[in-house]
């Protein structure tokens, strides 16, 4: 598990037994209290070129005090039952319910924090700076302060999270409710994310408990807060690259960059931004589950789950020495709704014939994704006051929304002309808006969507148990998706699996508690990645941006049009991944000492990938199933427990789990460039290469050998010509972007009322290409004015060492103790108000062992491209 971005809220990344496709979704499903999520958080924003904050975390609309569990899912033999998506893994995550509280118990939990970076750059204060100046030609310009421009956007953040449950057993049921407020803020200014949530969760029973309804459901209301961070805004484009980069010389004073053609004033970058985004979700479950003999129950299951999401971007046009921004000022309002309905229906038949045991299942299930919504941009504010201009968009939607046909699917307009494209019933262009509109903006764009993808699925599950020692498992689903061609939209997904537990049987000695043997294969299915309608060609909204000339904004021109997307493909198909798994687990001394030990290979065949269509396609590129390649990812896994001590008064227990795990693409003739690198000097370059032979986000690149006489950096010469070269000498370096060995370690001790936890994890095996030194921090940074580390000040570099090359990549092993914990249970006594009260002091991210030269090895940036979407480039 890695997270995408520091921000609050941020977007996470999770990687069940390695990466399974090339550009096709790699994270698990997600089930929440038996409705799998449709995924995805709350929507980012993206304005300007300079904001384009990252989608949110999907699973930030829980409230972490509810939940019970989470379970992962890993071979395809556990995931076989969610065959349609089971591909990447699946994590399962169950909320609490009123079990045990038979009197009703009140629980409430509040905390505050406190944040701040763990690591800041080590840039030159004025006085290095001049000196690293003193012998280049032409002196830059120079102001009179000495400032860290890193104090504009670091900040020391405070958040606090509370939450407040009822609880309550009683004969045939039990209920649980609960509260909860948390504001987390980040320590980027202006970044932050609160959330409001509420759940009630149910079980009872009727008909002399023949019948059990369930019901769990949850509402939450996520708000948050964006900084203007951009990973694909080139060398200056967002509020972080402004400031570590902003010459050390230069005041706060904003009257100084009004005279500074081209540079950036961090604190007017900071204040003249603003990015919101608001989403409301409703997730709800309701089954009932009868006995309809002692022997053969039906259990039928509805679920719902809604999110409604708006985003509003802006940029004042007081920004100042920002094409395209300045003088202009732009914004971005959209609307994202998207809604997961879900019915099941399950008939359970089980039979005790002694030594046999019987436990056959048969169900059915459809679930359907509906999405619709609203983009927009506007240009042209009379205003630079952020909250009014937030205001103007919106105004401006909501009145175009009365005027124009329900069907009109995008339109815009301009001062000297209305303009407007519908393409329901038919295409229409050109259309006039009608007289008296109420003009707010003078340039505007906008659109609608709405549409609506469905999974059906049959499935059959088989457990046979043979004298407690023997079991066997067989598990069939057929799947449908529209996603898919009209000829490939049905899978067959078949599983198996058996175990044997050895601790059964008379040979095995007193003192080995568990010992089970485990044999697993499958094939389970991923659609992951995949839009709506990609199968075939349709017409679309094109979302023409809107010019930079201001003259010509005041003029208005803005034309909307009809573009093409997707190709005719009635053979685009699933992306199949061939699962088998070789297990044991084990236990000792009434499990004490206890573990697992997995072998496991997968391969990924008909791989989804979007790639250049031949003539004569209307469309450059379009998805497509690549029929001669394969991924393969295959390792090891070993889990141990062992509680050491456990008296009374102490007790001290530790797990450490430790996985390696293979990746390499196999059997295609592709070769496709990957993980875009920006910044000056650095257009359309890549660092990686996706090839035959290779793992997935292997470094493609020069190899750095040093620096001449004159400083000049020098390459290795691969092709022979006698001279090294950064385009011409590349090749695959032996590094990869993915972990091999990832690890933890988890500590726990407890001594009376006092407990200690702590929680190490580490990743092992991989490298990181610091694209921030490549873009900001080489010494020809400093002609053009621009800052730059103490490293790169004291390296024997000149200037020009800007090309991709091995001098930027590095090795991101690394250590982290991520958690640990410090309680002490109160003592209380007599009928008092409290049943027990709980101190705690936890701290995160404490420290952090790595060789890596950047600010962590494991939170990237996302560059933008969608070569570059699972290359973590720091």
């Amino acid at each position: 598990i890695s997270e995408s971005s520091g921000e609050p809220g941020g977007g996470v990344a999770i990687r069940i037994r390695g990466n399974n496709s090339i550009r096709s979704g790699n994270n698990p499903l997600f089930v929440v209290d038996g409705v799998p999520l449709a995924g995805g958080g709350a929507p980012g924003v993206n304005t300007g070129g300079i904001a384009q904050a990252s989608g949110g975390n999907p699973l930030s609309f829980i409230n972490p005090n509810d939940i019970e569990s989470i379970s992962i899912l890993k071979d395809a033999s556990a995931t076989a039952i969610y065959g349609s998506r089971g591909a990447n893994g699946v994590i399962i995550v169950q909320t609490k319910g009123g079990r045990g509280a038979s009197k009703g118990v009140w629980e409430l939990n509040s905390s505050v924090s406190s944040s701040k970076a763990a690591q800041r750059y080590d840039l030159l204060n004025r006085a290095e700076y001049l000196e690293a100046i003193a012998d280049l030609p032409n002196t830059p310009l120079l102001g009179n302060a000495d400032t860290d421009w890193q104090d504009v956007y670091l900040r020391n953040s405070f958040s606090r999270q509370t939450d407040l449950s009822y609880s309550k057993s009683y004969n045939g049921g039990n209920v649980r409710a609960s509260f909860g407020y948390g504001n987390n803020n980040g320590v980027v200014e202006n970044s932050s994310i609160e959330r409001i949530s509420g759940r009630l969760n149910f079980s009872q029973k009727f008909f002399d408990n023949k019948l059990t309804v369930t019901g769990t459901g949850s509402v939450s209301r996520i708000n948050r807060e964006t900084a203007p961070l951009n990973g694909s805004a080139g060398s200056r484009g967002d509020i972080i690259g402004a400031s570590i980069s902003t010459n050390p010389t230069y005041p706060l004073n904003e009257e100084f960059f009004e005279q500074t053609p081209g540079i950036f004033s961090p604190v007017n970058y900071l204040n003249s931004f603003q990015g919101l985004s608001e989403s409301d979700r409703i997730l709800a479950n309701l089954s009932l589950d009868y006995d309809v003999t002692e022997e053969l129950s039906a259990k039928v299951t509805v679920g719902y789950d809604r999110t409604e999401s708006n985003t509003t971007g802006v940029i004042a046009s007081s920004i100042l020495n920002a094409q395209s921004l300045t003088g202009i000022g732009r914004g971005d309002y959209n609307i994202n709704n998207n809604e997961n309905k879900l019915f099941e229906a399950t008939l359970n038949y089980k039979k005790d014939l002694g030594n046999v045991k019987l436990d056959f299942l048969g169900g059915f299930s459809y679930q359907e994704f509906q999405r619709d919504g609203i983009f927009s941009n506007g240009a042209g504010f009379n205003t630079t006051n952020l909250a009014d201009m937030r205001g103007q968009l919106i105004d401006q939607y909501n009145i175009l929304n009365n005027v124009v046909p329900g069907n009109a699917q995008v339109f815009g307009y301009g001062n000297d002309g209305s303009f407007l494209t519908t393409l329901l019933p038919e295409v229409q262009t050109g259309l006039t808006l009608p007289a008296g509109f109420a003009q707010v903006l003078p340039a505007y764009i906008a659109g609608r969507y709405d549409n609506a993808d469905e999974l059906q699925s049959y499935f059959a599950r088989a457990n046979v148990t043979i004298s407690e020692k023997f079991l066997f498992t067989g598990t069939f689903r057929i799947d449908g998706s529209s996603t898919f061609g009209e000829d490939e939209r049905y899978a067959r997904f078949p599983s198996g699996a058996f175990a044997w537990k050895l601790d059964e049987e008379d040979f095995i000695g007193d003192n080995i508690s568990t010992l089970k043997l485990r044999l697993g294969a499958g094939v389970v299915g991923s659609q992951e990645g995949l839009g709506y309608g990609l199968f075939t060609t349709r017409n679309v909204a094109e979302f023409t941006t809107i010019t930079d000339d201001l003259n010509v904004i005041a003029n208005g021109e803005v034309i909307p049009g009809i573009d093409v997307a997707g190709d005719v493909n009635s053979r685009l198909k699933w992306e199949e991944t061939t699962d088998f798994n070789v297990g044991i687990d084990f236990g000792f001394n009434d499990d004490r000492f206890n573990g697992s030990f997995n072998l496991y290979r997968k391969e990924t065949n008909d791989l989804l990938l979007l790639a250049e269509t031949a003539a004569p396609s209307n469309v450059p590129t379009a998805f497509g199933n690549l029929d001669d390649g394969t991924v393969v990812n295959q390792g090891i896994e070993l889990a141990l427990n062992y509680d050491f001590i456990n008296t009374d008064d102490f007790s001290f227990n530790a797990a450490f789990n430790i996985a390696y795990n293979e990746n390499e693409v196999q059997d295609t003739n592709r070769v496709i460039p990957t993980g875009a690198i920006r910044g000056n000097g650095l257009t359309g370059a890549f660092a990686q290469q996706l090839e035959a032979g290779q793992p997935l986000f292997s470094f493609y690149m020069a190899e750095f050998t040093g620096f001449d006489a004159n400083g000049e950096p020098t390459y290795l010469d691969i092709n022979g010509d006698g001279e090294g070269d950064p385009d011409s000498d590349k090749f695959f370096v032996g590094e990869n972007a993915v972990p091999k060995v990832t690890s933890g370690l988890s500590l726990s001790a407890r001594y009376k009322n006092f407990d200690l936890s702590t929680y190490f994890n580490g990743q092992f095996g991989f490298s990181v290409y610091n694209a921030t030194n490549n873009a900001f921090f080489t010494k020809s940074a400093l002609i053009i004015g621009q800052n730059i580390t103490q490293d790169a000040a004291n390296s024997a570099e000149t200037a020009g060492g800007v090309a991709v090359s091995t001098r930027f990549l590095e090795k991101g092993d690394f250590v982290r103790l991520q958690s640990a914990s410090l309680g002490y249970n109160w003592p209380l006594s007599g009928e008092g108000m409290f049943d027990s009260l709980r101190l705690s002091l936890t701290g995160q991210n404490l420290f952090l062992i790595t060789g890596y030269s950047g600010l962590d090895p494991e939170v990237s940036s996302d560059t933008g491209s969608l070569n570059a979407s699972a290359i973590p480039t720091a």
